[in-house]
C-alpha cells in the first residue's frame, strides 16, 4: 500500500467550505468571517485563513485587504471567464496526450471514459458522481500526460467548475445525452493522434456547456 499523508487541519477546513460554496450553501458573494468560523469550527484562526488562501487558489474565494474573504460570485460573465480559460487548458491536455500516449496507458484512460459513460447513460443519474467521473477522466490523462504545471493548473479550477455544475444542475442533467456522446467520441480523435479533432471537440463541448451555465446563471 503506498504511503499517502493525512490530510492537514487546513485543508480539512479548505474541503469543508469548498463543498458548502460549490453546492450554494454558502451563497456567491457572502462575507466569510474568520474568528466566526473558526469558533464554530473550534480551531485556530491561523488554520482557518491557511484554509482560505487554499480556496482563493482554487478560485472560490476572494480575499480583499482590510475586508476580508467572500466567496467568489459566479454570474453568467464570470461563468464565462472561468470556462474560456478552463477550455484552453482541456485543449493544451488534449494536444500533450495525442503526443504522449503509449499503448500500456490505453486501458487505464479507456476504463475512466467508460466508468464516466456509464454513469451519464443511467437511467438514474446522480450529478455529484457524473461530475466526479468526469474529473477522473481528466486525471487519468493528466498522469498520461506528466506536466506537473498543466496538472496543477487544471487540478485549481476543479472545484470552480464543479460549483458551475451544481449551481446550474437541472441544465446539466438534461445536457447528459450530449456529455456522454462528447466523452465517448474524444478517445477516438486522441487515440488517432488527431489533436486538431480532439481540440475541435472540447472546444465545441465546452461552448455548449457554457452556453447552459449562463442559461442557468442568468435565470
Amino acid at each position: 500500500m503506498d504511503f499517502q499523508a493525512p490530510n492537514t487541519l487546513a485543508e480539512q477546513i479548505a474541503n469543508y467550505l469548498a463543498e458548502r460554496i460549490m453546492t450554494g450553501q454558502i451563497r456567491p458573494g457572502e462575507r466569510i468571517q474568520e474568528a466566526t468560523l473558526a469558533s464554530e469550527l473550534k480551531v485556530s484562526r491561523a488554520s482557518v485563513k491557511e484554509a482560505l488562501y487554499t480556496l482563493e487558489r482554487w478560485h472560490l474565494v476572494e480575499i480583499t485587504p482590510r475586508k476580508g474573504a467572500s466567496a467568489t460570485r459566479l454570474d453568467s460573465a464570470h461563468a464565462s471567464e472561468l470556462y474560456d480559460v478552463y477550455m484552453h487548458l482541456l485543449m493544451m491536455l488534449a494536444v500533450r496526450l495525442c503526443e504522449r500516449w503509449q499503448e500500456s496507458d490505453r486501458p487505464k484512460m479507456l476504463g475512466a471514459v467508460n466508468n464516466a459513460v456509464e454513469r451519464m447513460r443511467s437511467s438514474a443519474a446522480d450529478i455529484s458522481a457524473v461530475v466526479e467521473a468526469s474529473f477522473e477522466v481528466m486525471e487519468a490523462c493528466c498522469e498520461v500526460v506528466g506536466n506537473p504545471y498543466l496538472t496543477e493548473a487544471l487540478s485549481n479550477f476543479r472545484p470552480a467548475v464543479s460549483r458551475a455544475y451544481y449551481l446550474s444542475a437541472d441544465r446539466y442533467r438534461r445536457g447528459l445525452a450530449q456529455t456522454s456522446e462528447f466523452f465517448a467520441n474524444l478517445p477516438q480523435a486522441v487515440l488517432a493522434r488527431d489533436s486538431e479533432k480532439a481540440q475541435g471537440l472540447i472546444r465545441e463541448f465546452a461552448e455548449h456547456q457554457k452556453a447552459l451555465i449562463q442559461q442557468a446563471l442568468g435565470s
